[in-house]
């Protein structure tokens, strides 16, 4: 499981136009991907780091101060672009296998108390966003 996280001082997702999902003020977007042999492990591991890590202002963490997630699944999180011009996805777990870890994902970040928003699983979802700081990690499970 991959997770691109980005400390945001605003953060949406809209499909067809729509608002699905939003969080304002301080908080994180992360990005969340998952291949074939992710499971249980992996989703506890990237839950624990997203509500953990000490990247928001002073050193603080999501539960530190309560701050809010966006969770957006991304496969090509898991494009491989080594060879020729057209990336490779036969990493990324297919839409069965990944939308139940995605969600479970989401589950155990709310399950620490955290306000979690989310995107649509297999939209095409137009991201907007105010990177603070600019402040991006990238967590591998």
């Amino acid at each position: 499981m991959r997770a691109v996280l980005q400390r945001v001082s605003s953060a949406r997702v809209e499909v067809a136009g729509e608002v699905v999902g939003e969080i304002e003020g301080e908080g994180i977007l992360a990005l969340v991907g998952v291949t074939h042999d992710d499971g249980p492990e992996q989703v506890a591991t990237i839950a624990r780091k997203i509500c953990e890590l000490r990247i928001l202002s002073e050193e603080r963490s999501v539960l530190d101060l309560g701050a809010p997630v966006l969770v957006v699944s991304q496969f090509t999180l898991y494009g491989d672009a080594r060879k020729g011009r057209r990336p490779s996805w036969s990493a990324a777990a297919p839409g069965p296998v990944a939308e139940p870890l995605v969600e479970a994902v989401v589950a155990a970040i709310r399950e620490r108390g955290i306000e979690v928003a989310t995107g649509r699983f297999g939209a095409d979802m137009q991201v907007s966003l105010v990177n603070d700081g600019p402040s991006t990690l990238i967590l591998e499970a």
